[in-house]
């Protein structure tokens, strides 16, 4: 099971529009504590950013977190999806894909541009105010790239990404979002890959029930799921999880072993990823911890030895160091939302 966990600043980002009442109101629908709001190195569950941007939607019929002066009604994803199916192939479903977000904005879309062997994906964008624009960028590439895989029932890879705006503080999402090729201060926002995957076939052809499932699953399914998994780092991250799994952690020299590569030449090619070994195992410690806290009743102290800590304390120091807060501040956090959840159900 993936714990994959979402950066606390596009929490904010998607709650940025609201009101105090309404911020209130979505931040409890989806579990997550207000508290956690001023601690943007704090990460959520990725399913707990999903019912966030349901309900950011459901409260201002918004699909578009009120980003663009025309707002994108709930149901506009799903005629997306809808109208997009009915296509032969990839080309002909990402050009309708965009011409469907031309009609439901004004100040954000997205056109398709063919480089010699490039597929460019470029946006222009209208909005006001550097945070607007760049959450406004973040989502429309997420979303767009997502339903082309889906479409595709497999990730397209993103050879690199471009942004029109300076290298922010969380860029290092963008690797798992994109790329691990990233350029920033660019013209354009863009996306490029091979023009080939343009005319793979649209598998989800009439599909209506996998069209219901992935609804089911968005925005989840769009933002976490079609990752680069041929790379190093998902190649690495696989490894390491199995072993989280078994409860024994491989080192570096056994993971390079696996994967047929001496532990200089995998280290070189994780730095070519903006990755390394460390941070990778620790980015699954930190979400397998925060999948813990949030779902179970196992003491801190147990859950640091489930993850691999040898002394509770050094769990608590790294925890604080991923986070900004301490396990059990976490837990109390989270605890104190479901309650008054429940309280007001």
């Amino acid at each position: 099971m993936d714990k994959d966990t979402v950066s606390m600043v596009f929490v904010v980002a998607a709650v940025a529009g609201l009101d105090s009442a309404a911020r209130a109101r979505v931040l409890a629908a989806a579990g997550i504590p207000a508290d956690l709001l001023a601690t943007l190195q704090a990460r959520v569950p990725a399913e707990a950013f999903s019912a966030l941007w349901l309900a950011v939607a459901r409260e201002r019929d918004d699909e578009f977190f009120g980003l663009d002066a025309r707002r994108m009604k709930v149901g506009s994803f799903a005629l997306l999806c809808q109208a997009a199916i009915g296509c032969a192939r990839i080309y002909a479903g990402l050009k309708r894909v965009l011409r469907g977000f031309a009609v439901f904005l004004d100040d954000l879309s997205g056109e398709l541009v063919l480089e010699g062997d490039e597929a460019v994906l470029r946006l222009h964008n209208r909005i006001t105010g550097a945070a607007r624009r760049r959450f406004a960028e973040e989502t429309f590439m997420v979303l767009v790239h997502g339903l082309t895989c889906w479409l595709a029932g497999r990730r397209i890879p993103v050879t690199s990404a471009h942004f029109a705006f300076a290298r922010p503080d969380h860029a290092a999402e963008y690797r798992v979002m994109f790329s691990d090729a990233l350029a920033f201060d660019a013209p354009h926002t863009e996306l490029r890959f091979d023009a080939r995957w343009l005319a793979l076939p649209v598998l989800q052809n009439q599909n209506l029930g996998g069209l219901r499932t992935f609804l089911q699953t968005a925005p989840q399914s769009v933002f976490l799921k079609y990752r680069n998994e041929d790379s190093w780092t998902a190649r690495v991250r696989r490894l390491l999880r199995d072993g989280l799994a078994g409860g024994d952690w491989p080192g570096a020299g056994a993971v390079a072993g696996a994967l047929h590569v001496a532990p200089t030449t995998l280290r070189r090619k994780l730095e070519a990823e903006g990755a390394s070994f460390q941070g990778i195992k620790d980015e699954l410690r930190r979400d397998a911890a925060i999948h813990h806290l949030c779902h179970s009743a196992v003491s801190a102290a147990r859950i640091g030895e489930l993850v691999g800590f040898a002394e509770a304390s050094a769990f608590y120091r790294a925890f604080k160091k991923w986070t900004g807060v301490q396990p059990g501040e976490y837990r109390a956090a989270r605890t104190r939302v479901a309650e008054e959840a429940g309280r007001s159900a």
